[in-house]
């Protein structure tokens, strides 16, 4: 149990880190300060952080996928997180080519977008499972690692992340995206969300922790 909730921590550590990194590189005047390349490795960085901590929650939550007895919340806690693993890959990709972009100064490189696309669905799938999930059994898997406020929090989070992406959409005519407000409003508001969460998981851990303590 105690090893359990040292990888809780860890995990809510690393989406907080990343969700910090991310709020971040949105915000324009460091975007201004810092240049393209860093704060395209802000973004970059902050994508590792999110891959690590959706690769402790899907450890957490399961390394198989689920059988077919496994009961519905347990299953879909489970497909929450490995969705999400995947969204965290597809902003990896994204991210790095952005910087790579950034690097090159290459107008015809790779602009990132499809990746941050598919990154968002993934974190929107993922977050109406983890709502769902909770839900149907008020707590997620460990009553100590999600409360119903971070499922619904971090699918407001995945909604702006969508928002985001659509307004980072380079149109082929201009080259310009569809709205760079937007893209950045959304990736800050979204992270923001994961943010919070990440606190407020931290918070439950820490509870637990301290009833446990007591209770012994």
């Amino acid at each position: 149990m105690a090893d359990r909730r040292l990888r809780l921590r860890r995990e809510a550590s690393a989406f907080g880190v990343g969700s910090l990194l991310f709020m971040l590189g949105a915000v324009p005047l460091y975007a201004t300060a810092v240049g393209p390349v860093i704060d395209s490795l802000t973004f970059f960085i902050g994508s590792i952080f999110f891959t690590l901590g959706g690769a402790i929650q899907l450890a957490l939550s399961g390394r198989r996928v689920p059988r077919r007895d496994t009961n519905t919340p347990d299953r879909l806690d489970w497909w929450s997180a490995a969705v999400q693993s995947l969204g965290t890959l597809f902003f990896n990709v994204s991210t790095a080519a952005v910087l790579v972009t950034a690097l090159n100064a290459d107008p015809d490189a790779p602009s990132g977008w499809r990746p941050d696309a598919f990154g968002s669905i993934a974190f929107l799938v993922s977050g109406v499972f983890a709502v769902v999930a909770t839900t149907e059994r008020d707590r997620l898997w460990d009553p100590h690692a999600r409360t119903w406020r971070c499922s619904w929090i971090g699918l407001a989070g995945c909604i702006l992340f969508a928002v985001s992406a659509v307004g980072a959409y380079v149109m082929p005519l201009t080259g310009d995206p569809v709205s760079l407000f937007w893209a950045n409003f959304g990736t800050f508001t979204g992270a923001a969300c994961f943010l919070t969460a990440a606190i407020l998981s931290r918070r439950e851990v820490a509870d637990a922790e301290s009833a446990a303590e007591v209770s012994a």
